[in-house]
């Protein structure tokens, strides 16, 4: 066991090496570059049009709306990362990481909107009558490459039990077991039994759940963040100072190919927002929109949310508690952002937990779909319910089980589900563009008839 466990760390090490971060990013700049810096500029109206309700378009093909989707592919994406993953961008990394993790952000933008736009471009429908997209119908039908579709349907149906269900539920269950002393058996009884009742009734029902939620949670953890911050504006200034600072520092390796400081908030911020790892453009592909890029502009604003605004939160708090005198008694990653929050709010560490419980629970809502339409790709709708009640399962086991090895199992089939996805989202760059000069155009027509109405 013993010889399995460091060959799966050489595996895991190798395919999270600097060859992959350096894919990752670069694949995010290149459709930077090839959109125009469409993340800039857009995502006042990305935003409008994810939080309007007058925004949403219920006439169009789809099964849920642009604010579901989005808020499953959130659920999926704002987890266990967005607390354990920042903090350990921060002890091994230093402060600089947080950074490269909003550049990692940046660029990830526009990974994310290509994403999304090829998914609903190439979507199907089941033979429930329900959307099924993703990397794997992309591959297919934009490249006709059935096999490596295949492959990406795999490991995604294999990692959204290891990222996106084991691993989730043992942070909550550890957490759970020190703050509140809550046995595990108990936490994952509990999450078996409520994860079931959400799955079992398939996209619409985790559209609807994720929808409450995951803005519940998000602003329960940025208020708590805002606090800290609102109520320390001395330690903020130098926070960001550190920051910048130890980014660019000798130690971050801007003379080496990556260095740590680099390594490690590329890589954290990736793991947290997940552009480039195709999980995202399962959800925007079930989405009701009339055109391919009003949902890939919906999806982009998910890596914004993700990591400019929740990951920061964490990251400030960690550089804020370490220039304020703070002191870990505890150099675990989870426990860190825990007592940093204890160091400034009462029960700090309590809102932590929380925070994490639902972080990690909508974590597996999210990925519980994106696992089955993996699955649903490779054996067909025969195969749903076995495998929504085997995820489910998997719950109870992910909160009793101790789980070093599954961590790095999953971490590799998460790089192996991005070596498919960006291979196609360079391919089918052209198909991208072309998409977007389109909506460019419908845009043009909507804006002047909004400006004609409002003049009339």
């Amino acid at each position: 066991m013993e010889a399995f466990s460091n060959a799966v760390s050489v595996v895991n090490s190798f395919v999270w090496g600097p060859w992959l971060l350096v894919f990752l990013v670069g694949t995010g700049i290149f459709l930077t570059i090839r959109l125009g810096f469409l993340q800039f500029f857009q995502l006042p109206y990305a935003l409008k049009l994810a939080f309007s309700p007058a925004q949403q378009d219920r006439k169009s093909k789809g099964d849920i709306s642009h604010f579901q989707a989005l808020m499953t592919a959130l659920a999926a994406t704002i987890g266990t990362g967005n607390i354990v993953g920042v903090a350990t961008a921060f002890i091994l990394g230093g402060p600089g990481a947080v950074f490269w993790m909003w550049i990692t952000a940046i660029f990830g933008m526009a990974t994310k909107y290509g994403e999304a736009v090829l998914a609903v471009k190439y979507r199907v429908v089941d033979a429930k009558g329900e959307m099924a997209g993703g990397p794997m119908f992309y591959i297919e039908k934009g490249l006709g490459w059935k096999w490596l579709a295949v492959l990406f349907a795999f490991f995604g149906a294999v990692a959204a039990f290891g990222i996106g269900n084991l691993v989730q539920i043992n942070s909550v269950a550890g957490n759970m077991s020190s703050t509140f002393n809550v046995d595990p058996v108990i936490t994952g009884i509990v999450l078996t039994i409520f994860t079931a009742i959400v799955i079992l009734g398939g996209v619409k029902s985790i559209g609807r759940w994720s929808s409450i939620i995951v803005p519940f949670m998000a602003v329960f953890y940025i208020l708590g963040g805002l606090y800290i911050v609102f109520t320390n504006l001395n330690l903020l200034g130098p926070a960001f100072a550190l920051i910048f600072t130890d980014a660019f520092s000798a130690e971050a390796g801007l003379g080496a190919l990556i260095g740590t400081t680099i390594r490690y908030g590329v890589a954290r911020g990736l793991f947290s927002n997940e552009a480039g790892m195709g999980s995202a453009p399962i959800a925007a592909a079930a989405a009701k929109t009339d055109h391919p890029c009003r949902q890939g502009l919906v999806s982009m604003t998910g890596t914004f949310l993700d990591t400019i605004v929740v990951c920061s939160i964490t990251g400030l708090s960690l550089v804020m508690a370490s220039l304020g005198g703070f002191i870990a008694s505890d150099p675990n990653a989870a426990a860190l952002t825990s007592q940093s929050f204890q160091y400034f709010i009462p029960y700090g560490s309590i809102l932590v937990t929380i925070a994490l419980l639902f972080f990690a629970y909508s974590t597996v809502l999210g990925w519980s779909y994106y696992g089955e339409k993996c699955f649903y790709y490779l054996v067909g709708d025969k195969g749903l319910i076995p495998y929504r009640v085997i995820f489910c399962l998997t719950v109870f086991i992910g909160a009793v089980t101790e789980l070093d090895l599954v961590w790095s199992i999953a971490d590799t089939f998460n790089a192996a589900m991005c070596l498919p996805n960006l291979l196609a989202l360079l391919l089918l760059s052209g198909v991208i563009v072309a998409e977007t000069n389109d909506f460019k155009q419908l845009r043009m027509k909507e804006v002047s008839k909004e400006t004609s109405n409002q003049s009339a």
